[in-house]
């Protein structure tokens, strides 16, 4: 489990702290990480900014009369640089935060996604074979005072995708597994309680089931 602690409200400190958990695991289990996207935006995003920083330079140097019609020029490439890692931002990398080969040799690409005001977690991933997509709430692997648990992460990618699982199985989980974890969490919650919660439990459900007694008679049973 990490010390550090985040918000648990900002969608955006939720997602970035799971897109980075995504490849420190990935890469544990001997994943080879390509950085083919993120090279490409990085060299448009460094060739923007030695365009601008050129043309400040000679700007300075020899004043603009003399190099007004360079200075249009690096104009026009800085705004075609620009443009050029929007695009490949927007169109090719398309929230991509993973790209690798698996032990077993085969690609997998791994792109993440976000709504507004929805703390829902959107994953997929594609292999040659298959393209997997699924959902989970951020919930899921972040405690109540913002820490990321780093097991109930590992273990949905490893269940969901199996090409994951095969690479690390102690980590998959069935649906009954997930179930029983679940309600031994349920369980858990009311260890500890003070009596007086307990009863107020036990009256509450006793109410339930007089309600539907009721309903079920058609008629109001006397004291």
């Amino acid at each position: 489990m990490a010390t550090e602690r985040i918000s648990v409200y900002n969608i955006a400190d939720l997602k970035n702290t799971t897109d980075d958990a995504i490849p420190n695991y990935l890469n544990s289990l001997k994943f080879k990480q390509t950085h083919r996207l993120i090279d490409v935006r990085l060299s448009l995003g460094y060739s923007a900014f030695l365009t601008a920083a050129v043309c400040f330079a000679w700007d300075y140097k020899l004043g603009y009369d003399r190099t007004k019609y360079w200075t249009a020029g690096a104009v026009l490439l800085y705004m075609i640089l620009s443009a050029s890692m929007t695009a490949w931002m927007t169109f090719v990398e398309k929230g991509v935060i993973y790209e690798g080969v698996a032990p077993s040799g085969e690609a997998i690409t791994i792109a993440t996604s976000t709504k507004k005001y929805d703390p829902t977690y959107t994953v997929t991933i594609s292999t040659p074979t298959s393209t997997t997509t699924f959902s989970r709430s951020f919930a899921d692997w972040f405690d109540e005072q913002g820490r990321f648990v780093t097991v109930p992460f590992q273990q949905m990618l490893a269940s969901a995708v199996p090409l994951i699982g095969v690479a690390d199985p102690k980590r998959v989980v069935s649906e009954k597994d997930s179930a029983a974890q679940i309600d031994e969490r349920g369980a858990g919650a009311l260890e500890g309680a003070s009596p007086e919660v307990l009863e107020a439990i036990l009256e509450a459900s006793r109410g339930v089931s007089s309600g539907a007694e009721e309903k079920k008679g058609g008629r109001r049973r006397k004291a």
